[in-house]
């Protein structure tokens, strides 16, 4: 999947932001000032981390060359996915919705309540 697609993807749930925090070349992708994504377009590969349940990471991790713990980040919580395009597009989505979820498991009781009233492919 190309990172403009990754990208969109990402935009498309509810109440989603891209702010470059840690300088131009990195997005990161926050829900209710939450981070869920960061990618890397410019990196050779590109790459995308994304947040996880600690057994599904390491779950991820020996399914796929390509999804290592994560970058700068805490590795029972997180995976880096070398977007070498040997992770196929449906899995690399569901990832991401995943990392989406996990955040918003996390939010307080009022911003998960309204963000799960909003209609999204989920």
């Amino acid at each position: 999947m190309k990172v403009e697609k990754i990208a969109a993807f990402a935009m498309s749930f509810p109440e989603t932001s891209e702010e470059q925090p840690f300088g131009p070349t990195v997005d990161v992708y926050k829900v209710a000032g939450k981070i869920f994504a960061i990618l890397a377009p410019d990196d050779t590969p590109p790459a995308i981390s994304l947040k996880c349940e600690p057994m599904l990471a390491l779950e991820l991790r020996e399914e796929f060359e390509a999804v290592i713990p994560g970058y700068h980040l805490n590795k029972a919580h997180w995976n880096t996915v070398i977007l070498d395009g040997s992770v196929p597009d449906h899995e690399l989505k569901r990832m991401i919705s995943h990392s989406y979820e996990q955040v918003i498991g996390g939010l307080p009781k009022f911003h998960r309540q309204r963000i799960s009233s909003i209609d999204w492919p989920k």
